[in-house]
């Protein structure tokens, strides 16, 4: 590759800010780099220079920090609509030419990113392999004889050979991950309806998701945050939830038992799935043995049952009308679904209830799971003499997620030592995107050097903050029975709570022991002199049980500002001062655990 751009968005945002680079300029370096993306077929339509000058234009005059995006080039799956663009969904008869952006390309446009091309895919986004396509196979960014991944081939190839900052692809059984893996990315999917699929052309509509395909965790979350927008002409839009805690030291992950693992013959990747897990390991990571075939019987539902009918759905008028038009792979695999009845969709709907209940139970022991993004990866000549059951390799680790409502992050883990990527996927319930993509910011930079297959240094691993924003956690400090190992600590715990850290008040209160109980509780009064730093615990608690915690609080306690030693403040427990009298002082132990054990 020819002096490849860092395109990453800690970089040109810098540029943009120093005044070394503009919009303007960056687009046009961009339209004069052809060759690299036409010998793989990456490309379905490239916007013309003066259409990207557009887009720079609108930017100028702009402060550089007064947008997220600003000035930074994407790449969009060709099943999502661009205006004046057409969508072809890779199936050049079904073409149409939209009047508008999709809802999340409008997003990102209003932030400020710079929309430069339409990405292949296999048709119909039916696939995960980038063959499937009459616009030509989309060779992989490592080495064009190998799978590229798909469906979303050219989103995740044009990111990796630094042709792009980020891209969106969709995501229905793997396609914003597998291409992620095999071209050395971060892969979001997001929880299901976080990003609004109105103007994205459906494969499976119940099921889909865009996805974001970005050079760093880092700069997947940026595009994220950005995107995710509740979208109320979409019916299954859904609105963020709190993320909840940070994945962090002390954790606890989900590894496949032995039996459940698959690598398909391939030699390479059960050392480096290892490795990985080791990896984990040194991050404060403790490693549990999962379970996971419920999860890989409801992927079975997928493909071998009637969601498959949902994809004859999406596009039932066309393929009546035009079945000759399809690929043969696709229009083998959706003209076989009219066969489904409605009963036999509500039996697997019943199934796929029944195998979640039982997913789901692993929650209760584990922050995430780990697993290979796929087990396996193949040239494009295997794939095309085999292409049904070597597809359906590469889904085996992914098909279940979007079924059981499932978050996941697909993260560099690797290269084999012919020199291909391989990827790990890390996945939860829905709405913990944040927390795995906060976790994968750390651990890309352990298991890859590189940003995709550009050879350029890869950003070293952020210090982990502990607590995300927009969590949805309540700090709330406690000082008595509700401290780790008491009585009353269980109301927290219960609760889903979780210590942050031990730290001491300002030397502001009085402390003493209230009459009553069991279990004897402390209380601290606040005075303008005499006071001491008393020793609390600081605990996040979800907002949702903040206040059936707070509820059960008796008088002459309650919920305050306390005043931290150091400086800052924190919600915590104080007491009314008219309870000082006939109560115990004991200020002078600075301490509740020195209390109950004299």
């Amino acid at each position: 590759m020819k002096d490849p751009m860092d395109l990453s968005i800690a970089n040109l945002s810098a540029r943009y800010r120093s005044g070394d680079l503009t919009p303007g300029a960056l687009v046009k370096s961009l339209a004069e780099r052809p060759a690299e993306a036409d010998d793989r077929n990456i490309f379905i339509h490239r916007l013309s220079l003066e259409a990207l000058e557009g887009y720079a234009g609108a930017l100028e005059g702009k402060d550089p920090s007064s947008l997220p995006l600003y000035g930074l080039p994407f790449v969009v799956k060709d099943n999502i609509d661009v205006a004046g663009v057409p969508t072809t969904a890779a199936c050049p008869d079904f073409a149409y030419t939209p009047e508008r952006h999709a809802f999340v390309v409008q997003c990102l446009v209003d932030a400020g990113a710079i929309p430069v091309a339409k990405a292949n895919l296999d048709q119909f986004a039916t696939g995960l392999v980038g063959t499937r396509s009459p616009f030509g196979a989309c060779g992989n960014a490592f080495d064009r004889e190998y799978v590229s991944g798909g469906s979303s081939s050219g989103s995740a190839v044009s990111v990796a050979m630094g042709l792009a900052t980020f891209s969106l692809g969709t995501d229905t059984a793997g396609s914003g991950r597998v291409p992620a893996a095999f071209n050395n990315l971060v892969g979001h999917k997001p929880t299901r309806g976080l990003l609004s699929a109105s103007g994205a052309v459906p494969a499976c509509r119940s099921l889909d998701t865009i996805s974001v395909f970005a050079l760093t965790a880092q700069d997947a979350a940026r595009v994220m945050s950005v995107a995710t927008a509740f979208d109320p002409a979409d019916p299954f839009s859904r609105k963020a939830e709190p993320a909840g805690f940070a994945i962090d030291v002390g954790f606890r992950f989900g590894v496949p038992t032995a039996a459940n693992l698959e690598f398909f013959g391939n030699a390479d990747y059960p050392k480096l799935f290892a490795e990985t897990v080791e990896t984990l390991k040194s991050l404060g990571g403790e490693p549990v043995e999962v379970d996971i075939q419920p999860m890989l019987a409801a992927a079975k539902l997928l493909y071998e049952g009637p969601w498959v009918a949902e994809r004859y759905a999406a596009i039932r008028s066309f393929f009546d009308a035009h079945e000759a038009s399809l690929h043969p792979v696709t229009r083998k695999i959706v003209g076989a679904s009219r066969e489904w009845r409605a009963a036999d969709a509500y039996d697997a709907l019943y199934e796929l209830m029944r195998l979640k209940r039982i997913s789901d139970a692993a929650w209760a022991d584990v922050a995430f799971i780990v697993t290979p993004t796929a087990g396996s990866h193949y040239r494009i000549a295997e794939l095309e003499a085999d292409p049904i059951r070597l597809n359906a390799n590469l889904g085996y680790y992914t098909n279940f997620m979007n079924l059981l409502d499932y978050s996941a992050t697909a993260v560099p883990a690797g290269f084999t030592p012919k020199g291909m990527p391989f990827g790990v996927t890390l996945f939860a319930p829905a709405h913990r995107d944040s927390a795995l993509l906060d976790l994968a910011s750390r651990l890309q930079p352990l298991r890859s050097k590189t940003l995709g297959a550009t050879g350029l240094p890869l950003p070293a691993a952020p210090t982990p903050s502990g607590f995300l924003p927009e969590s949805g956690l309540v700090k709330v400090a406690v000082c008595g029975a509700h401290m780790s190992g008491l009585p009353l600590n269980p109301q927290l715990t219960s609760r889903g709570g979780k210590l942050l850290q031990t730290v001491k008040s300002a030397p502001c209160y009085r402390f003493y022991a209230l009459p009553g109980g069991p279990p004897k509780r402390p209380g601290m009064v606040r005075v303008a002199e005499g006071g001491a730093a008393i020793e609390m615990e600081i605990w996040a608690l979800p907002a949702r049980e903040f206040g059936s915690f707070v509820a059960g609080i008796p008088a002459p306690l309650g919920i305050g500002t306390v005043q931290l030693e150091g400086g800052g403040s924190v919600q915590g427990f104080v007491c009314e001062a008219v309870a000082a009298d006939g109560a115990e002082d004991i200020t002078a132990l600075g301490s509740w655990r020195a209390f109950v054990k004299r």
